[in-house]
């Protein structure tokens, strides 16, 4: 019962969420310190870099607890993969009604 989770290995789905994650932090950071090195007011670094450290943490809290397995194509070759055949396509069934 619930074994699916203790299944799944965090160390690899933390290290595919920091590598989705890590490009999109990068920009923020060097758009950070592009506007700080411009010689603008040191608010304005302030002032952005929560909303890049939110997203970024965001996104990999999202990454991390899987949320693209919640995508029906992503189930529908996962199944594919372990043998399984619970899901099944509405166009492979054919219609009867007269």
């Amino acid at each position: 019962m619930g074994s699916s989770l203790l299944d799944r290995s965090e160390e690899v789905d933390r290290k595919r969420a920091a590598k989705a994650i890590a490009p999109f932090l990068v920009l923020g950071l060097l758009n950070l310190a592009l506007i700080l090195g411009w010689g603008m007011n040191p608010l304005w670094g302030f002032a952005i870099l929560p909303p890049i450290l939110f997203i970024s943490v965001i996104g990999w809290i999202g990454f991390k607890s899987g949320f693209i397995t919640d995508h029906a194509d992503y189930r529908e070759e996962d199944s594919e993969e372990t043998g399984s055949d619970h899901i099944t396509d509405d166009h492979t069934h054919t219609d009867q009604s007269d």
